[in-house]
Order: structure tokens, then sequence, then C-alpha cells
């Protein structure tokens, strides 16, 4: 049986795939163990300069958070290792690059937006979702520092996505290319810093990252203290269950 998420080397670059295209790649436990097998392997594999961040198939790289599992478990806030999160539960110092080949959305926003690098299919489009099902992101904390505050606030308080050249304008993404180039352009990308000098590499990370208040542990703890009512709200159990019934939600507000 093929794994639900991929690990392999060539050439200095990691590829760390997500297998699951016929669910849209969305995360359930499965994908979730595989992403944080996948990242510890790249942590501690010294053949492996950069990592790629990728899915398979052309229409999502991510959709998110598996909602029928959610709704089944009545998950109110998630655990601090549901994902891995760079920087937070889990220190990356090599250098990481989302390849994004279709939709990435809600967990599949983090995981593009938590990379050092995003390149994006012209086809691929952005959105934080969480707002229509009732959902928290304190994820997003570094988001209004990746992009303008306004830009963020429209993804966080609409939902509605964000295609690739909007993402582009609004420098969420670095490049956008065409669908069969993405994983091409990704590679040339990814071997231009493997053939770098790494500790200069890692350093240049380290130092951008420290400047940015919006990635210290104060302003997560915060992001959560905020976020917490949300996920214990009934609304927040309310959202994945009309999406497994196939039915708008009904929101009370508590």
């Amino acid at each position: 049986m093929p794994q639900v998420v991929e690990y392999r080397v060539a050439d200095g670059i990691a590829w760390l795939v997500i297998n699951r295209p016929e669910a849209r790649n969305a995360l359930n436990a499965e994908v979730r163990a595989g992403l944080w097998d996948g990242v510890r392997r790249f942590n501690d594999d010294s053949s492996a300069a950069v990592l790629v961040l990728t899915a398979a198939g052309d229409r999502a790289f991510c959709a998110g958070g598996d909602l029928k599992e959610m709704a089944g478990t009545e998950m109110t806030v998630p655990p601090p290792d549901f994902l891995p999160h760079f920087g937070r539960n889990i220190d990356v110092p090599k250098p990481t690059i989302a390849a994004v080949n279709g939709v990435a959305y809600a967990g599949g926003f983090f995981l593009a937006q938590q990379c050092d690098l995003c390149i994006a299919a012209d086809g691929a489009r952005f959105a934080i979702t969480e707002a229509k099902v009732g959902r928290g992101t304190p994820w997003a904390v570094p988001l209004p520092w990746l992009v303008p505050p306004r830009a963020a606030l429209y993804l966080l308080m609409t939902g509605e996505p964000m295609g690739a050249a909007q993402a582009l304008a609004a420098g969420l993404v670095n490049e956008v290319v065409e669908p069969g180039r993405l994983r091409e352009r990704a590679g040339e990308i990814a071997a231009a810093i493997a053939a770098n000098a790494p500790l200069s590499v890692r350093a240049a990370k380290r130092m951008v990252y420290a400047t940015a208040p919006a990635m210290s542990k104060e302003t997560h703890d915060l992001a959560d203290e905020i976020w917490r009512p949300v996920y214990l709200s009934a609304d927040a159990q309310e959202g994945p269950r009309a999406f497994s019934e196939k039915r708008r939600p009904v929101w009370t507000g508590q």
C-alpha cells in the first residue's frame, strides 16, 4: 500500500509529499503522523540540506483538516502536537520550501505559510476557511508579518480564497509557475540553496525570523488564549458536523 506521506532524498533535497489525493490531501491522523515522521527525518538527515513540502495530484496541496474525522472525535482545542509547527513545537533550522500544487485551505494554508519559501502553480488557491466552520487560527499569528494587515484580515474574516497571482502580489508566494513546472522549479530553487554554505543559509534563516515579533513565544501564547473560547464553543462543533452532514451550519455565537 502506498504511504500517505512519502519522504525521499535526491541530490541533497528532501521531498516530503502528502499522498492522499482522493481526499484532497486532507490532514487525517495518518497524514499528521506522516508529516511528523518526515520532518523529524529531515532534521536528522545529514544528506538533506533543503526540504520541499508538496502533495500528490493537481487539485489540492492540502484542503485542511479532515472535518469528518473532527466531527467524529468532537475535537475542541487541538493538542500542541497536532501538526509539526516549525519554530514552535519543533525546531527546523534547515530551509524549507512549499510547492503548492492546488488548493491550500485551512491546515493546508498553515503548512504553506510556515515554510520559508513558497512556489505555487498558477491554479493554486489559498484560503483560511476556519471562520466558515467555526474553528480557530492561532497558527496565523505570523500572517500580518508575511502580508499586509488588511490582506491578513480579509483572509481571516471572509474565509474566501486568494488566487496564486493575488498571493504573489501580497507577498505570500515567491513565484507562480505553470503546473507542469512546479516541482522542477521548486527543485531548482532548492538546489541553489543546497549549493550554498550551510552555516550561512541557516544563520540567514535564523536572523530573519529573529526580527519578527509575531514569531515569539509570548505572541503565540497570546494567540492561543484569544482563540481558546472559539475552540471550546458550540459553533466549533456545529461547523464540522454540518460539513459531514452536507448542510449549512446554524451558528449560535456560543
